[in-house]
């Protein structure tokens, strides 16, 4: 980890290539050492994190008071933190009766923070959960005494993530987690609080900035969707094609025991939506035995969306399995116990994440799971079968080389797709979408299920939901549009597609769509519009393939004249 020192000399760098994010830091205590921290560590990860930061204790000032700095600033995201120091302070001075009160009333504060800040900024509120005290009033007692500190600040905690899931653009800094790492002592500097009101250790701060910067970033479609994983010393202990199935440790003997905790984390990685895949220098039929005949195997075969084991180099392999998978390499993390093969990769392949795997596997898990490498903005029910939709692709892959013709490709697959308004049901995929899509995303702006709920209520939007399915399999919800009502125009204010169904006719039987729907609404035009980011270059030219003719940095389509475009896909 990056200390405090090295985010402050960042602070002296050039910037001035990096996108700017605006944000807000609010605090009941002093944020000045955040805020250095946070601007520095943005460097990092290149992006110039341009900070207002209120004067000290002045949260509910600056969100209450319309006129105040924080509304003129307008910042992406306000992050505050209210610490436990001040809330126990608070929880004092109460009497009896009060206190059994005092974590629904600090929720019903924290909900009115959120509802009058979202009112009048479009933002996201990034609040920090409260770090754990037992003030030893009541030992161990207290977790059976309404009126103890440690009952109701553990209240407030769940209750805050309950109202984080109501209030879909506030995001939870996970103090109490991040407290679980590293101990009380690792994260209170109970001097500096005395006579600075500091709360957070120096060195604790890179750690605190890295979550605030992963939350950001995963809102902002910065995630990692890929674990790529060798297996020998990784997966299991032991050399498989030395040692032979009877003798790698898996199960829940000695070392075994850690190898068996990090298949059970690795699958929890595949439910959440993780893409698994395994790169291996191996016999193919030999690295597959101890998943299809070991008994204490967690991970089967079938947890994997691709499984490459052969002699070639792991960079020529993990560039195959890119291509199979069409995501980026920004967005892959790689799991290798050997630093000659880390190495090689980070060399070689420097955009993917290569962690640098502690000597003893039995420090693997904690390890990594400090690393927060699979940070998220959304879930939803379809990141449960993403490996199913990945294996279905590697079929289609298959099967298109041994077509000639592209066009006799598709007209094979048996293609269909329904259409429909954005429904509830839809909303975190759909937010979701516009979080992680950077490839086929025209404008690459990023919606909450919140704003999603708003478009789809609001009469000044059409909003359009595509479904994809063929033979091979449903590829679930694939493709969104948000057409923006104007003077006798719709405005494509969103047209985003899954990189899954490149090459499939949809971009063709979408715009069919959106013509369709400007005619039965009199729009003489569709005006869209293409913001380039390093990511989206694949649809710099979409519009002008599509016949739209570029005018003032706008691409208009009249309608008038407009012939519909060939596809192979069928409504259904």
């Amino acid at each position: 980890m990056i200390d405090f020192l090295t985010l402050k000399k960042n602070l002296k760098k050039d910037f001035s290539q990096f996108k700017k994010i605006k944000i807000a830091l609010l605090g009941d205590t002093s944020t000045n050492f955040i805020n250095q921290a946070l601007k520095g560590y943005g460097y990092e990860v290149q992006k110039d994190f341009e900070i207002y930061e209120a004067d000290y204790n002045q949260v509910e000032r600056q969100i209450f008071d319309p006129t105040s700095e924080l509304y003129k600033f307008a910042p992406e995201f306000v992050i505050i933190y209210n610490s436990s120091a001040k809330l126990q302070k608070q929880f004092y001075t109460l009497s009896a009766a009060e206190k059994k009160n005092f974590a629904d009333k600090t929720i019903e504060n924290i909900q009115d923070l959120y509802n009058n800040l979202t009112s009048k900024l479009k933002c996201k509120l990034i609040f920090f959960n409260y770090r754990e005290i037992n003030d030893n009033i009541f030992g161990n007692y207290a977790s059976k005494v309404e009126i103890s500190y440690p009952y109701q600040l553990r209240k407030i905690n769940f209750e805050l993530m309950n109202l984080s899931q109501r209030s879909k653009n506030l995001f939870i800094l996970d103090l109490l987690g991040l407290q679980s790492h590293v101990g009380n002592k690792g994260l209170f500097d109970a001097i500096s609080y005395v006579n600075a009101d500091i709360v957070f250790h120096i060195d604790f701060l890179p750690v605190v900035v890295k979550n605030i910067t992963d939350i950001i970033l995963a809102i902002n479609g910065t995630i990692k969707k890929c674990l790529i994983l060798d297996l020998d010393n990784t997966l299991w202990g032991g050399i498989i094609g030395d040692d032979g199935i009877e003798n790698i440790q898996i199960g829940n003997f000695k070392i075994g025991k850690a190898f068996t905790d990090f298949q059970l984390w690795i699958k929890q990685l595949k439910e959440r939506g993780i893409i698994l895949a395994v790169c291996s220098k191996n016999e193919e039929q030999i690295a597959r035995e101890p998943f299809e005949n070991h008994p204490d195997m967690v991970l089967s075969i079938n947890d994997f969306a691709i499984f490459v084991a052969n002699w070639n180099s792991k960079v020529d392999n993990i560039k195959y399995i890119q291509e199979v998978l069409n995501i980026g390499f920004d967005s892959m993390v790689f799991f290798d116990d050997s630093p000659f093969e880390r190495n090689v990769i980070r060399q070689h392949l420097p955009e993917v994440t290569v962690p640098e795997l502690p000597k003893d596997p039995a420090l693997y898990l904690s390890y990594l799971q400090t690393l927060n490498l699979f940070e998220t903005a959304s879930f939803a029910e379809e990141d449960e079968i993403r490996t199913k939709q990945y294996q279905e692709e590697t079929k289609r892959a298959i099967e298109l080389k041994s077509f000639t013709s592209e066009e006799d490709f598709l007209k094979k697959l048996g293609m269909g797709t329904n259409m429909r308004p954005f429904e509830k049901f839809d909303y975190p995929r759909i937010a979701q979408l516009t979080q992680r899509s950077n490839q086929f995303n025209l404008r690459t702006v990023r919606y909450t299920e919140e704003d999603i709920k708003q478009l789809a209520e609001s009469p000044e939007y059409f909003t359009l939901a595509f479904n994809l399915s063929d033979k091979f399999g449903d590829y679930g919800l694939i493709s969104v549009a948000i057409l923006k009502k104007e003077l006798n125009s719709l405005f494509i204010d969103t047209w985003i597609m899954s990189c899954r169904v490149l090459k499939r006719g949809m971009e063709n039987l979408i715009l069919n769509k959106i013509v369709s729907i400007a005619n039965e609404n009199d729009a003489e035009q569709i005006i869209g519009e293409y913001l380039p980011t390093q990511k989206n270059g694949i649809v710099k030219n979409l519009y002008n393939d599509l016949g739209f003719l570029e005018k003032d940095n706008k691409w208009i389509l009249e309608t008038k004249n407009y012939l519909p475009k060939k596809h192979f896909i069928n409504f259904s």
